[in-house]
């Protein structure tokens, strides 16, 4: 399993709209009309990584969600979190 790098993440984050590198993985904040949405947004993207058995860590205040994406076996983003992140972006 490749490991990415903020360098040859780069192709890849410019096809994610507002996704960012960080160390730690890669992030997106999400903000919504209300608690309501930003948890049924939250529900959808729990059923999304059950069926890739890719796990986020999800925050949440109110109306707003940050999503981090890392794959925890090999401490780093990988082609996994790519693949979570663009479905996540399909909701």
């Amino acid at each position: 399993m490749e490991k990415y790098t903020d360098i040859n993440a780069k192709p890849l984050l410019e096809k994610l709209k507002g996704w960012e590198f960080k160390s730690d993985g890669i992030e997106k904040k999400f903000i919504f009309n209300n608690f309501s949405h930003a948890l049924g947004f939250i529900m959808q993207i729990g059923l999304l990584a059950e069926k890739q058995n890719h796990h986020p860590e999800l925050f949440n205040v109110y109306n707003k969600v940050t999503i981090r994406l890392s794959t925890h076996e090999v401490g780093g983003v990988t082609d996994k979190d790519f693949s979570l992140a663009t479905s996540i972006e399909d909701i």
